[in-house]
């Protein structure tokens, strides 16, 4: 006869799939989920019905079914043509990628049925976001337009307008969800570069499947870009060059190339190799570019500030080596302080891309102010 309690915890540990660390599963899919992701399911019980692996009771005939089904029998069945550029969300991310990631699997089948995809997957895209004017911070509805033939992402400061007020061409676009950073729960924050420069945009819609929507299609976009580019490369190699997150961002104090110029307080952003940074974090443009480069190019980074240093008014510092000069940094906090310098070692660890030479000197210099 079947035993709740133990029992049940062993058949449930048996089964093929069963995940690292789950704490709840879904008697609906025959899916085991984390914590994280459980939200999604508590929150849809027309989809999902879940139950805690350990706190719940089980019947015999609830344990035999997660033990028939699982994770990888899912998969198998809600995951059948996943495209390669499609975005997959870790526990990490933001709420509206894996919301959305959820109702695209069991909610909408876009995995199961190819047209289903066509909103991200055409190589078209038109619609209206909410953009923030660079000028007066306000968000303002602005027409979008996402061309893979045309190779770009345009917006049109009026809706009728013929002519676009800018053009992104698709192979420098990154974009990157930034909810926290632009206000908005699907906040998405999409750069490109301008004469060699950054460009920041920061967009939004009220629908998280439309933002996501857009999210991918750029991505889909940017993949058949490279795949034309790099005509060799496999999806594995493609795939992670699609859309990059930022290694890290947060507010530090910088001085002037002399040195001499008192401390001012900037938001930062690195991205990739270059360290930019701002007067406010949701400025369009930066107002100088550090370019981060190799251990094997003669890059340091290290802890604190040389003893002549004057004018900081945040005691932990950082200073970077470079060939030519070295940038000082201060950071308010010990942590703040450990985090950046890790950020900074895990970029001087990494070995420089050939293509990266070529832009060594047009980065290092463009300090253009405080």
């Amino acid at each position: 006869m079947f035993q709740e309690g133990r029992d049940a915890e062993l058949l449930l540990f048996a089964s093929p799939s069963f995940p690292a660390d789950p704490e709840w599963a879904s008697l609906t899919l025959g899916v085991f989920v984390c914590q994280a992701c459980s939200t999604f399911h508590k929150a849809n019980p027309n989809i999902s019905r879940v139950k805690s692996v350990y706190l719940d009771p089980w019947q015999a005939s609830e344990v035999e079914f997660m033990a028939s089904a699982g994770n990888d029998a899912a998969k198998a069945k809600y995951e059948q043509k996943i495209p390669a550029f499609y975005y997959r969300p870790t526990h990490t991310d933001c709420q509206v990628l894996r919301e959305q990631w959820f109702r695209a699997r069991y909610e909408r089948d876009e995995f199961v049925y190819i047209e289903k995809q066509e909103p991200y997957s055409t190589g078209y895209r038109e619609g209206f976001l909410w953009k923030r004017g660079r000028d007066n911070g306000q968000f303002l509805s602005r027409k979008f337009i996402l061309s893979e033939r045309e190779g770009s992402l345009k917006y049109f400061n009026k809706h009728d307008a013929r002519e676009p007020k800018a053009v992104m061409r698709i192979e420098t676009l990154n974009a990157t969800f930034r909810p926290a950073k632009i206000g908005s729960p699907n906040g998405l924050q999409v750069t490109y570069l301008r004469d060699n420069s950054t460009r920041n945009i920061f967009v939004y819609h009220e629908d998280g499947k439309e933002m996501v929507d857009w999210f991918n299609a750029i991505r889909a976009a940017r993949f058949h870009y490279l795949q034309v580019a790099f005509p060799g490369a496999s999806d594995a190699d493609l795939v992670p060059k699609l859309t990059r997150n930022f290694v890290k961002e947060g507010y530090m104090e910088k001085t002037g190339p002399k040195q001499t110029e008192g401390f001012k307080k900037r938001w930062f952003t690195m991205d990739d190799r270059r360290l930019m940074y701002f007067k406010d974090p949701l400025d369009a443009y930066a107002r100088g570019e550090v370019f981060i480069g190799s251990k094997e190019n003669n890059y340091t980074v290290l802890s604190g500030l040389p003893p002549s240093t004057q004018g900081n008014r945040w005691p932990f510092g950082i200073t970077i080596v470079t060939p030519d000069r070295k940038f000082l940094f201060a950071c308010e906090t010990e942590a703040e302080q450990k985090d950046w310098i890790a950020a900074f070692q895990r970029v001087i660890n990494r070995p420089m891309l050939p293509q990266e030479y070529a832009g060594t000197q047009t980065h290092t210099h463009k300090v253009t102010g405080m």
